[in-house]
């Protein structure tokens, strides 16, 4: 036991250090039960009362206090008179919008990414992916028969892309570009953005086939059906060729070193000679200081067998697929544009 710390002291002793980073998940499901039952939607007018607030959540007032009470405790919400809670600057992030934190906050606290993470110890000690042993499926072929649970997954990845791709391209000039390639780019969000940020290029949402015909409507929305091909295909097997840029978001980190190889491949050999290779991740920082981008490379690991990379291992694997890292792009998001240039 350590000695005893005295009031003045700001320090908190180890043990109750350690035990609060233990505990973290009384945290982290605390929030998920608020985002779930849209408690923050209910403050966004000014503060209300637990009685308030338990009638239109359709929850009873005792609990919801109690849960309240330690969520005001860490900044998520603050007390404003007795049992009567508002917004803060965290749970603003929480209210319903384009923008909104609520989707992924749900998603990581339902059930198949908890019980994907309650089986870490499994992972670590067989090198499988959690996910697939506590859920009897990869990620993405169990939200493909699971409609419940990819609802809020489709809604989280929506909401962070439109955080993201408003910070990409602040960050990153894509005007040189005169045929853009977004591999894996789903339902357009991200290439129509970028062609409205570059009116002289053109380009290609690659996706599978059911995915990317999302895509046609908000092509179509955005008046860009003259600059904007839809194309469908598996990027393990080849990508649209002509590209003088091709852009991944968060879809190498997906998957493990093999897989993520045998997409960069298909684009060396689809790319022109002077393309660029664009991938938006989230790079992970050297040293031992706490950082969010080694939490997501084990959630990565539990989730699909993916990984996060550090700036030397994004420069390894370029070059194993034949590109050149020339620089990182650092942004306003947790992602980082990762540059490269074809080894000819």
């Amino acid at each position: 036991m350590s000695k005893a710390v005295p009031q003045n002291n700001l320090e908190t002793p180890p043990e109750v250090a350690l035990l609060q980073l233990g505990t973290g998940y009384w945290i982290s499901q605390s929030i998920y039960v608020a985002a779930r039952l849209g408690v923050a939607d209910l403050l966004k007018d000014g503060p209300a009362g637990i009685e308030d607030l338990a009638r239109a959540t359709g929850t009873q007032p005792a609990p919801l206090f109690r849960l309240m009470r330690v969520l005001a405790s860490v900044g998520v919400f603050a007390e404003e008179g007795e049992r009567r809670y508002k917004l803060t600057p965290l749970s603003e992030q929480m209210v319903t919008g384009p923008k909104s934190m609520r989707p992924m906050l749900i998603h990581l606290g339902e059930a198949p990414s908890w019980r994907a993470w309650g089986e870490l110890l499994h992972g670590v000690e067989t090198g499988e992916t959690a996910f697939q042993h506590a859920n009897g499926a990869e990620v993405f072929p169990f939200y493909a028969t699971h409609p419940e649970s990819a609802e809020p997954f489709n809604e989280a990845m929506t909401a962070y892309s439109n955080v993201v791709t408003e910070a990409v391209i602040n960050a990153y000039d894509f005007s040189p570009f005169r045929k853009i390639v977004d591999v894996g780019g789903g339902h357009g969000l991200l290439l129509t953005s970028i062609l409205k940020a570059a009116p002289e290029a053109s380009g290609v949402i690659f996706d599978l086939p059911p995915v990317v015909e999302g895509a046609r409507a908000r092509v179509e929305a955005e008046g860009l059906a003259e600059r904007c091909e839809v194309s469908g295909g598996d990027f393990f097997e080849s990508v649209p060729e002509g590209g003088d840029a091709y852009v991944l978001k968060t879809i190498i980190h997906d998957w493990d070193e093999e897989r993520a190889l045998s997409i960069l491949r298909n684009i060396h050999r689809a790319m022109k000679d002077e393309g660029k290779l664009l991938l938006i991740e989230t790079v992970i920082e050297d040293g031992d200081g706490p950082s969010f981008s080694k939490l997501s490379d084990l959630h990565m690991m539990i989730m699909t067998g993916g990984q996060e990379r550090t700036e030397a291992e994004y420069a390894t694997l370029y070059e194993r697929a034949g590109f050149r890292l020339t620089r990182i792009v650092r942004t306003e998001s947790l992602m980082g544009v990762v540059e490269g240039v074809k080894i000819k």
